[in-house]
This record gives C-alpha cells, sequence and structure tokens, in this order.
C-alpha cells in the first residue's frame, strides 16, 4: 500500500439533526452521540480527525451570537488543520454558510458545511455520506465555504435549502456546483473567482438590525415607516419577477425612498430562485432604482441579507454598504 499523508480536519459540531435523538417533544440536539463518534472513528482510518462541540442547538436557534463563536472557532482552528467540517442543523445552514463566508475574508482553506435529513443513529441516514463527501472536499483542497450534501459541492454563500424532507434538500442557485460526486469519482469545476486577498482575515462584525420583507398585491407602505421607527437599519425586499413594486393604490415608492434618503440602505432582489433580476426592464423597476435601492443582481436571499448584515458590521456609511455590494467577495454575485 502506498504511503499517504492523512489530512488533519477539525470537525465543529453544532447540532442539528445529524445529531439528534428522539425526545420527549420532539427530536433533541446530542452533543456526541455514539453512532457519530463510531462514524468518526471508521474515518479515522483515512484523516487525522479532531472532534470539538462548541455549540448544541437546533439550527432554527443559531442566530448572529452563533454565528460569530462559529467563525472564530474556525478561524482558530485554521493555522493547525487542512480544513474545517461544520456540522450544523439544515434549516439554517444556508445563512450560516454565507455569512461565514464574508466574516473569513480570504479564506485559503476548505471550510465545509454539512448535516442530515435523517439522524445518524437511523439505519436511513444521510448523515455518513454527508460527512464523507465533506472530509472528500478537504482532500481535494476545496477552498472557501462549502456546503457539502447529497455527494454534492456547493458554494456556501449560492446555496439555498429548497426541500424539507428530500436527501436532496440544497441546491446550488445561479451558480454551479463546485463538484459532484460520481461512482467514477469526483467532478470538480475549474473556477475562474479567486480571493481579493493573500491573507485570511477574521471580519466577524455584523449588524442584525435587518429585516427581509417579501412583498405580496397589496403591502401596506406603512410597514415602511414602521421599519424604520423600530430603528431597523436595513431592510432587504423580495420583490416581483424580475423586479418590480406597485405604486397604483398603495404607493411603495415613496417610503422606500424616505427609509434611503434617511441612510439606511434598501436592496432589492427577485421572490424569484433563479437567474438575475434586472429593474431597468420595466416602468416598475425603474421607480425603484430611482429611490436609491441596490440592486443584489442573482444574489441569493439568504447572501444579499447576510452581506447586508455584514457590510453594515463593518461600515455605518450608506454609501460605502452600496459599494461593498458592487464587489464580489466570494463568487455570491456575477457581474
Amino acid at each position: 500500500m502506498e504511503n499517504f499523508t492523512m489530512k488533519k480536519v477539525m470537525i465543529l459540531a453544532t447540532g442539528g439533526t445529524i445529531s439528534s435523538q428522539a425526545g420527549a417533544e420532539g427530536m433533541v440536539p446530542q452533543v456526541a452521540p455514539a453512532e457519530l463518534m463510531v462514524a468518526l472513528d471508521k474515518f479515522g482510518k483515512y484523516y487525522d480527525i479532531k472532534y470539538k462541540a462548541i455549540l448544541n442547538l437546533d439550527s432554527s436557534n443559531i442566530q448572529p451570537e452563533e454565528w460569530k463563536t462559529i467563525a472564530q472557532n474556525i478561524f482558530d482552528a485554521l493555522p493547525d488543520y487542512d480544513g474545517v467540517v461544520v456540522t450544523h442543523g439544515t434549516d439554517t445552514m444556508a445563512y450560516t454558510a454565507s455569512m461565514i463566508t464574508f466574516m473569513l475574508q480570504n479564506l485559503d482553506k476548505p471550510v465545509v458545511f454539512t448535516g442530515s435529513q435523517i439522524p445518524i443513529s437511523s439505519p436511513l441516514s444521510d448523515a455518513q455520506s454527508n460527512l464523507a463527501t465533506a472530509l472528500a472536499a478537504i482532500d481535494h483542497n476545496v477552498k472557501g465555504v462549502t456546503i457539502a450534501f447529497n455527494h454534492k459541492l456547493m458554494r456556501g454563500c449560492r446555496a439555498v435549502k429548497i426541500r424539507t424532507m428530500g436527501f436532496d434538500a440544497f441546491e446550488s442557485v445561479n451558480s454551479q456546483n463546485r463538484g459532484e460526486f460520481f461512482a467514477d469519482g469526483i467532478r470538480l469545476v475549474t473556477e475562474r473567482f479567486q480571493p481579493r486577498g493573500e491573507i485570511c482575515e477574521l471580519k466577524s462584525e455584523i449588524c442584525n438590525e435587518i429585516f427581509l420583507l417579501k412583498l405580496i398585491p397589496g403591502t401596506n407602505p406603512k410597514i415602511f415607516d414602521c421599519l424604520q421607527g423600530m430603528n431597523y437599519r436595513g431592510v432587504v425586499l423580495e420583490t416581483f419577477g424580475a423586479g418590480g413594486i406597485h405604486y397604483l393604490h398603495r404607493d411603495l415608492y415613496t417610503p422606500i425612498k424616505r427609509l434611503v434618503d434617511s441612510g439606511i440602505p434598501v436592496v432589492v432582489c427577485s421572490q424569484c430562485l433563479y437567474e438575475k433580476s434586472d429593474f431597468s426592464l420595466y416602468e416598475v423597476g425603474r421607480k425603484v432604482i430611482a429611490t436609491g435601492a441596490i440592486q443584489s443582481l442573482d444574489m441569493t436571499t439568504e447572501a444579499a441579507v447576510t452581506k447586508l448584515m455584514w457590510a453594515l458590521g463593518q461600515t455605518s456609511s450608506a454609501e460605502k454598504v452600496r459599494r461593498m455590494f458592487e464587489t464580489n467577495y466570494a463568487g455570491e454575485v456575477t457581474f
């Protein structure tokens, strides 16, 4: 047998379905379930693995405070390991992976998020194959933040959870998968995006006073005044189609412009999952541009929200936030 050097991998556990067991009121995550430890012991034949539980939460309870904890633990581990795997609940994994993408600037090693749709204690669980996929991403040095699920590798700031029950729970939206595993091996995509700098930096300051509003026909314009009154510092709007909002009967443009004029960035995206928004196509979109709102183009909603939170953690200037949205930090947008 040929000699090979085992990759050193830190596994940071945060809870989620992968480590859950049945409790009196439903599934509850465990710090170190025996089945997970057995699986990691098997993988220890191929990788030098260290396991550390940093959280023990259902991902619905993972919020900005936990994002900072996760980012700090990853950053601390990077010098001593070839890569980091974060086990995480699937429900908010896309938000966490996207935020970590922005917090860890110029990431030069693999950081891979994974989890499962069924707990690892079940014989039908997808946990072991997802863990194997995550570890293989480190083996192949897929740098940056990635979600590994159902034998696919997706950029963390492009992945969206699209299914609640199916094993193919995540999809890479408006961007190719970074890689995919088949019976004859892995197929990696040659990516054009390159980090903007040479040194990995932790920039974990964020602002969680952000509101996401999905417009419906008939949305009351007063909601925008309420948001300003509640001291929100940024708003993401999911608008219609390629980009439009209504102004007949209920004028939404005027209160949006008031927000922008008061220094509160308003980021506009489409409710459609695929393809970019283009607010220049129709009158109802051009009126949005005229308010001074920021277009997010083909970014996912998760990426638009986390990028705005992160941007407002770096600066209080609305103009600087606009310039940050005009910058591709980690492959989150196509210009």
